[in-house]
């Protein structure tokens, strides 16, 4: 008898069938059974938001929701906002701006400043540092951070997130997230 549950997922726009175990963490799957390294694992407490992705369009901290919440959703994670070899403008602006160092907490600030820009295209410096409030970086003093998402706003596909729509059993879950406090 397999305590494995069946999962069906759309990673960046490709959908994904898989059984997993019902205490199996999203970052796991998507590192572990996917392959895809991009979202880092730096607290397993919602701490530093290393492990940020998108569930349906939400910016969410995927240390914090298990796999099979994520059933009938849609996931982009770091690797997804890449078009082919043309990088999304926070990759880009990231890349201009030095907005990063070591580069682990990259991915999360990046998935959680699009997640800004989408829901504020034109952000102050200080609504960029609120919207970043959940994601740290050990190494830098966030003024290029900051700098890059600003930079990056200038472009008019920065709140462009590829693969966003929701299903509505993905919404319902999303909603059920936010509530929980488990967003990003």
């Amino acid at each position: 008898m397999s305590s494995n549950v069946p999962v069906r997922l759309s990673v960046n726009g490709r959908v994904h069938e898989l059984d997993v175990e019902p205490r199996l963490l999203l970052v796991h799957l998507l590192r572990d059974r996917l392959g895809l390294t991009g979202s880092h694992v730096g607290c397993d407490t919602t701490s530093c938001g290393a492990c940020t992705v998108h569930v349906d369009g939400e910016a969410v901290k995927s240390c914090t929701v298990l796999a099979v919440q994520a059933d009938g959703t849609k996931v982009t994670t770091i690797e997804g906002l890449a078009q082919g070899d043309q990088l999304h403008p926070l990759q880009e602006a990231f890349w201009e701006d030095h907005g990063l160092q070591c580069g682990y907490c990259t991915p999360g600030m990046i998935m959680a400043a699009a997640d800004l820009l989408a829901r504020n295209p034109d952000p102050t410096e200080e609504e960029i540092r609120h919207g970043l409030e959940g994601n740290l970086c050990r190494c830098t003093g966030y003024h290029n951070i900051v700098r890059a998402v600003s930079d990056a706003a200038k472009h008019p596909h920065a709140g462009r997130i590829p693969h966003p729509g929701p299903t509505p059993e993905g919404a319902a879950i999303g909603l059920e997230l936010a509530r929980e406090g488990l967003g990003a």
